[in-house]
């Protein structure tokens, strides 16, 4: 089944924790407290909604509470953390939350922990693109193999009607104590594995795991002039979670196809173009390549090698403020090899007259070199 996903839906991580732009970080840490009790998975077990709220507005708080991408969310955005290699804040599970942020919960809540549902891993792929698809921005397909939803029991992971009951061993918590002289220890609970449930009748698809392994196609919505090393996030497209658990993300790099034609600099793309001695000394229009067909560059008189042209708007656009970059074309000037008589005959004539001609780069150089010698002699 093929599932289409845009690229890093936009959130304002300030309306997040209802807080303003100028909010202090004991403002931001306040209201951060006062929703993730509200959205806490305890108090709201089974509500998907409240789940999607409590790793939304951590995300927010993870964020927000540092001054450095604070400062870079403040000045380009949700997509600005990305771009300028920060990796991009996110939750795959609400256990992930609460492993992040353990400290946190303690003074929040004293505990940092919880049994139940696992959620599912972010998986990683690559997407490989040519400048021309980075021009316009494209969609790829990807094959994904992951952990899915199982369907025979809907993910819960017991058979038919039959539910998870409470573990015993734990009492639902997920956790043992033993007692050993004056220390007190916790280990996972090895009948449920932390769980804090038990399923006495599992599922035969996927022996009670609620999942099972197989493979997605998943369709990557790319945006034009995302940059070699950008990350894609498709939320909800990893592996599922166990037991009900919610699903992780995948995470797609992009990788840049060597173009044979052109360089890319940031937003301008390079290309090298060869012109006759002719065509520099008097100058010429000249059809170059671009990644939208063609274009005329007018080489002005007297060019010399190695000059760059610039033919605006015909770059890459940029991923942030969709301004477009230029191509940028490289003059090189090249000599034939082989002369016919008439050719010999012309160029003689033309190094007899240049003797005469202003040729203002050849003369400095000579100067440079007559005062080198004469102040080392």
């Amino acid at each position: 089944m093929e599932r289409s996903r845009s690229f890093m839906t936009e959130i304002d991580y300030y309306e997040s924790l209802g807080v303003s732009r100028k909010a202090s970080t004991e403002e931001i840490k306040k209201a951060y407290r006062q929703l993730a009790l509200k959205y806490h998975p305890d108090k709201n077990p089974g509500d998907a909604n409240a789940e999607r709220l409590f790793k939304e507005v951590a995300e927010a708080f993870e964020v927000l509470s540092d001054p450095e991408k604070r400062a870079i969310f403040d000045r380009y955005g949700y997509q600005g953390l990305r771009s300028r290699g920060h990796s991009q804040p996110g939750f795959a599970s609400t256990e992930d939350v609460f492993n992040h942020f353990s400290e946190l919960f303690e003074g929040f809540f004293g505990a940092s922990r919880r049994s139940g549902p696992r959620g599912g891993s972010d998986l990683r792929a690559e997407i490989h693109l040519t400048l021309e698809e980075i021009a316009t921005g494209t969609t790829k397909t990807l094959e994904i193999r992951r952990q899915l939803l199982c369907e025979e029991c809907g993910g819960r992971g017991t058979r038919g009607k039959s539910k998870a009951s409470t573990c015993q061993t734990c009492k639902g918590h997920g956790q043992v104590e033993s007692v050993q002289g004056f220390f007190s220890i916790r280990r996972t609970c090895p009948r449920c594995h932390g769980e804090g449930t038990f399923i006495s009748d599992p599922c035969q698809r996927c022996r009670g795991e609620g999942r099972h392994p197989g493979r997605v196609e998943v369709a990557v919505e790319v945006p034009a002039g995302v940059s070699e090393g950008n990350q894609i996030r498709i939320h909800g497209e990893g592996d599922a979670g166990s037991r009900g658990g919610t699903s992780g993300d995948l995470y797609c790099l992009v990788r840049e196809r060597k173009h044979e034609l052109f360089t890319r600099e940031g937003d301008d793309i390079l290309c090298e173009v060869p012109i006759s001695f002719s065509d520099a000394a008097l100058g010429a229009r000249v059809e170059v390549p671009t990644l939208r067909g063609k274009a005329e560059v007018n080489i002005p008189t007297g060019t010399h090698a190695g000059e760059l042209l610039r033919l605006r708007g015909q770059g890459l656009p940029s991923l942030e403020s969709k301004r477009m970059g230029s191509l940028l074309v490289r003059v090189i000037v090249e000599t034939p090899k082989k002369l016919t008589p008439k050719m010999q005959e012309l160029f003689e004539e033309l190094r007899d007259l240049e003797s005469g001609a202003s040729l203002p780069g050849r003369e400095g150089f000579f100067d440079r070199i007559k005062k080198y010698l004469k102040g080392s002699s």
